[in-house]
């Protein structure tokens, strides 16, 4: 279940909200599209049924919240956010998974406008001191906005990760509550 700290979030060009169960066909779709999945720890031959099955279990589960990035023009779906490892004591979450899945939406900026967005809800709304976010060591794209919006490199998960059978390694970043203020708070202030 979301928290009652949750509200839908917007961006400029997006509305942030909850999860349906509607909205796993067309994940569905996207998530076996190689250009969406080869940088993510899914499996080729994922289902409607896996995705649905996913979303009930992880709605019962407190460390975890599912978001849709929907389009705020046309209002259809246009990607996926998963918080994980939502930690209340050590005040810490992880930045699961995030993507834009039409081709036609990739590489115009939506991805990093809704991670500012999500960043700004981790920090401000739900006051955490620290967030995670991985990522495949080959995935450059990803390396550079995640280093571009503020996040430091920790290191090499080894053998951290699975698709399709196989173990792979995850390049981990995080951002300090501290290093969000000085990058976000401190410029939108005029400090």
């Amino acid at each position: 279940m979301i928290p009652k700290e949750f509200r839908e979030f917007e961006t400029e060009r997006t509305l942030i909200r909850e999860t349906l169960e509607p909205d796993c066909a067309p994940f569905a779709v996207w998530e076996r599209d190689p250009d969406v999945t080869e940088f993510f720890t899914m499996n080729k031959d994922r289902s409607y049924d896996d995705i649905a099955g996913e979303l009930a279990l992880e709605k019962e589960d407190p460390t975890c919240q599912y978001f849709t990035i929907v389009l705020k023009e046309s209002g259809e779906p246009a990607g996926r956010v998963m918080l994980s490892r939502i930690d209340r004591h050590y005040d810490s979450l992880d930045i699961t998974r995030i993507y834009i899945g039409p081709v036609n939406l990739r590489g115009r900026g939506l991805g990093r406008e809704v991670l500012e967005r999500i960043l700004a809800y981790a920090f401000l709304d739900l006051g955490m001191e620290r967030v995670t976010i991985d990522h495949f060591p080959a995935n450059k794209r990803a390396d550079h906005l995640y280093l571009k919006l503020g996040f430091t490199d920790e290191g090499i998960l080894r053998s951290a990760g699975k698709k399709d059978g196989v173990y792979v390694d995850l390049q981990l970043k995080s951002m300090l509550r501290k290093e969000y203020e000085k990058k976000y708070l401190s410029s939108a202030e005029g400090l």
